[in-house]
């Protein structure tokens, strides 16, 4: 378990992008590639989770990506993340996809998704990080719910071992 000292807030290592929807960004469909979606949600995480760190970072596993509502050519999206959990040199990031309409304003969720980090020293093994301090509700509700997450993830890993 990491001390009081050594937590750190979500503000300390949220991260954002804003990014305009081109048509060479989108299907057939006239909507964002779901791939494109998820390049930019991973490069957000993975800099939320150095930030954390302060320090290289691999990706360990993506769940719970739900594509909620369609993003259009034209539309902007803000890309936000923040550390919601971490373990000893593992962190979970949430990522949160908005489409804005450019004239209106109109912001909706499109896209959500947990990553998990690992911190790697400079021999490439993990290495602890340190601890999160939610600031808001939101924040509150993701971490409180991360070790039911967490154990989730480690029964998806035991289940794939037991079948190979």
């Amino acid at each position: 378990m990491t001390s009081e000292v050594s937590k750190k807030t979500t503000d300390e290592s949220r991260s954002t992008m804003m990014q305009l929807i081109f048509p060479s960004d989108t299907n057939y469909h006239g909507t964002m590639f779901g791939g494109k979606v998820m390049e930019y949600m991973d490069k957000i995480a993975a800099i939320t989770s150095m930030r954390h760190a302060r320090g290289p970072v691999v990706t360990a596993s993506t769940d719970s990506l739900d594509f909620v509502a369609p993003i259009k050519v034209g539309d902007m999206i803000d890309v936000e993340a923040f550390v919601t959990w971490t373990r000893k040199s593992s962190m979970e990031i949430y990522v949160k996809v908005q489409t804005e309409h450019v004239y209106t304003g109109e912001r909706k969720t499109a896209v959500t998704a947990f990553f998990t980090f690992v911190a790697l020293d400079e021999h490439g093994k993990p290495t602890p990080v340190p601890g999160i301090i939610p600031q808001n509700d939101e924040e509150q509700a993701l971490h409180l719910s991360a070790p039911d997450r967490y154990e989730l993830r480690m029964q998806r890993k035991q289940d794939r071992q037991k079948s190979h």
